[in-house]
């Protein structure tokens, strides 16, 4: 489970009740994006073939541009899940990070789900006793990569959501 039981506004946009700017969820959009495109390969290596989570990560920057629409990039945040659903580990989690870059421009939330698998996936991808220097290294790759305007917005929710994000972000 990665969205809380109880919406934070921060990540509704305004024209729904909330108070995010349509311009930061396309930041938080991008974002997801480059979380999810940073372990990417670790899905292309065990499924070369399978173009799914690659057309999700595709879809949301689509989106931001305005060249997709928010329901085919989540429809393509669906199809780079369920590539994901018969795989196990690293794989795995590439692609459900994918997903979840894909859902973003549906919910905004999902961002930290884009960044938690990919933590997730680099864990995973790592031998077992540098596994959580792994982790610790992609969360810190992905918090140099936050835009600015975004920034504290992105680790707040971090704090708020790690325990139901597995404690990936605990560092």
């Amino acid at each position: 489970m990665i969205l809380p039981k109880v919406r934070d506004p921060r990540f509704v946009t305004i024209r729904r009740g909330g108070t995010l700017t349509d311009a930061d969820h396309r930041l938080l959009a991008l974002w997801a994006a480059a979380c999810a495109e940073h372990v990417l390969s670790l899905f292309e290596s065990a499924r070369p073939g399978d173009p799914r989570p690659r057309q999700a990560i595709e879809h949301a920057r689509g989106w931001v541009r305005g060249e997709v629409k928010m329901m085919q990039a989540r429809a393509a945040g669906g199809h780079a899940m369920g590539a994901a659903r018969d795989l196990r580990g690293a794989a795995r989690h590439a692609a459900y990070a994918a997903g979840q870059a894909g859902a973003v421009a549906h919910v905004a939330a999902h961002e930290l789900g884009a960044a938690a698998y990919a933590i997730k996936a680099a864990r995973a991808a790592a031998p077992g006793d540098e596994s959580d220097a792994a982790g610790r290294r992609e969360c810190q790759w992905q918090r140099n990569q936050l835009p600015e305007g975004i920034r504290d917005l992105v680790l707040d929710d971090q704090r708020l959501r790690n325990d139901i994000c597995w404690s990936v972000f605990d560092h």
